[in-house]
């Protein structure tokens, strides 16, 4: 058996609780990871609140990164030891003391890195690989903007942004976490709490506009984020925290040439994700092998006060990622 959490109901912190549950098995193409630590994403909290469900065939377990160790190797896996400090991407799961994980999905943890923060890389660097270079192409000497830089996607995409040459612009709500993008590598910041950052991009690019937007807030932002597209920009949205529904002014965005899509990374099909995760194996394992990527935690919350770490990511406070110790 293994300790484990799910959630009852849908609502705050509250509906976590501590189960039991059998210990998993690795199947065909699989390892079994003792888990050191989890990662606490964006897409826990909304399965929390009811409105983010697992993706058919996923665990009803939460959780969508990990870091630990191989506990055993499945039938057909090659690559891969016990005892190897690992990290690994998840469709659901992660808030466990194991987790059967598709060999695919799983990267080795650099020796400089320590392991419990390795659980804050796996789902960052996906979605950042997968939605700024491999959806939107962005390339050296362009500008990206991105909003909410200072979370956990915002600190991972300042980092890889700057070591692929591009100009790095974000917003975020205060001047404290502008200047922590700023020290992540950002150009320029815009606090949109005091501020239009639509007039703000117009300024800082001279009017040209950006390449790349990178958006978490969906519709609120829909408008103002076609506005600051460069000619034969990209804007993607990756989440829906200002609504899911605007209007599109399809003049606008024809004028432009540009492109607005939106993705997400749980519910893609598994070799979508593990091309995804070589992907990532090749731009941002070395980066963090080497030093050059650092990853942001803020805080660390012990297995038992996982209430407390979903109370903390609630509030907003936090820069950068928030992760759970087993």
């Amino acid at each position: 058996m293994m300790r484990a959490i799910e959630y009852l109901g849908a609502g705050g912190p509250e509906v976590l609780a501590e189960i039991e549950r059998h210990k998993p098995v690795p199947g065909q193409g699989e390892v079994l990871i003792k888990v050191v630590a989890f990662g606490l994403n964006r897409a826990d909290v909304q399965q929390r609140k009811g409105v983010y469900p697992p993706p058919a065939g996923a665990s009803d377990i939460p959780g969508l990164e990990v870091s630990g160790t191989i506990e055993s190797v499945g039938p057909g896996v090659a690559g891969f030891v016990e005892g190897q400090r690992v990290c690994a991407l998840l469709a659901g799961g992660g808030y466990a003391q194991y987790v059967a994980v598709p060999a695919g999905l799983v990267l080795q943890v650099p020796e400089n890195v320590d392991l419990a923060d390795a659980a804050g890389f796996m789902e960052v660097a996906s979605t950042v690989v997968s939605n700024l270079f491999l959806e939107a192409g962005l390339e050296r000497g362009e500008t990206a903007l991105l909003h909410g830089g200072a979370g956990g996607i915002g600190s991972m995409a300042i980092q890889l942004a700057v070591a692929a040459g591009a100009k790095v612009l974000v917003t975020a709500s205060s001047q404290e976490k502008i200047d922590y993008c700023l020290a992540l590598g950002a150009d320029a910041g815009i606090n949109y709490r005091e501020e239009d950052f639509a007039e703000g991009v117009k300024t800082l690019t001279g009017g040209s506009g950006v390449d790349v937007v990178l958006d978490v807030v969906g519709a609120k932002y829909l408008a103002q984020n076609v506005r600051v597209l460069a000619n034969d920009g990209t804007l993607v949205v990756i989440g829906l925290q200002g609504g899911a529904k605007a209007e599109l002014n399809i003049g606008a965005l024809m004028a432009k040439r540009a492109r607005v899509m939106g993705t997400t990374l749980r519910a893609r099909p598994l070799a979508q994700k593990e091309e995804i995760v070589a992907a990532v194996r090749e731009r941002a394992l070395p980066l963090l092998a080497g030093g050059t990527l650092k990853l942001s935690i803020d805080r660390r919350f012990p297995f038992s006060e996982v209430a407390e770490a979903h109370e903390y990511f609630d509030s907003g406070r936090h820069t950068g990622k928030i992760i759970v110790t087993l």
